[in-house]
């Protein structure tokens, strides 16, 4: 079976299509693989313009992703213009986690739902309580306006924290 992106005749592996339906994957080969996690070379992408029509909608995703990082190539801007796909597998395409800016005291990136420790005692302004060092704050929500806060729940109490007063766990 040739991959899914660039039909090379190759060992394949299972990559996991996120933003949309559980567990979606397309076949690809190590190649492709490579150039999605790192710099895409435009000349391996060409064979995009038979893939973008595949009757598979995680293919069709990948395919659009590609196309939009390539965007500075002519031909993956041709080829974006011409692709149609349904509101949803379009919703799917377009649904990519951005990278966050928000970062713990060390410098780690922060995601939504993590769960990070008090380095310092913090004294809740309104609430009458010192959130003491060492304090779990578990399932966090990123300020999306702001990187240098988050919210999360101390002592029963929904309060902002600054990212540089705590660490990953």
């Amino acid at each position: 079976m040739p991959c899914a992106l660039c039909s090379a005749d190759a060992p394949l592996t299972s990559f996991n299509v996120t933003g949309g339906p559980e567990g979606a994957s397309v076949e690809i080969c190590g190649t492709c693989e490579a150039q999605i996690n790192g710099t895409p070379e435009p000349d391996h992408w060409r064979a995009l313009a038979s893939s973008m029509w595949s009757e598979d909608p995680a293919t069709q995703v990948m395919a659009a992703r590609m196309l939009t990082r390539l965007s500075d190539q002519d031909w993956a801007r041709d080829l974006a213009d011409q692709l149609w796909l349904d509101d949803d597998t379009r919703a799917w395409a377009e649904n990519v986690p951005q990278a966050s800016e928000h970062k713990d005291s060390n410098g780690v990136a922060l995601a939504q739902g993590d769960t990070v420790v008090l380095i310092k005692d913090l004294v809740v302004k309104g609430a009458n309580f010192t959130a003491k060092r060492g304090t779990a704050v578990h399932r966090i929500s990123l300020v999306a306006d702001n990187p240098a806060h988050i919210e999360g729940r101390v002592e029963g109490q929904r309060i902002v924290i600054l990212t540089e007063f705590v660490k990953k766990r």
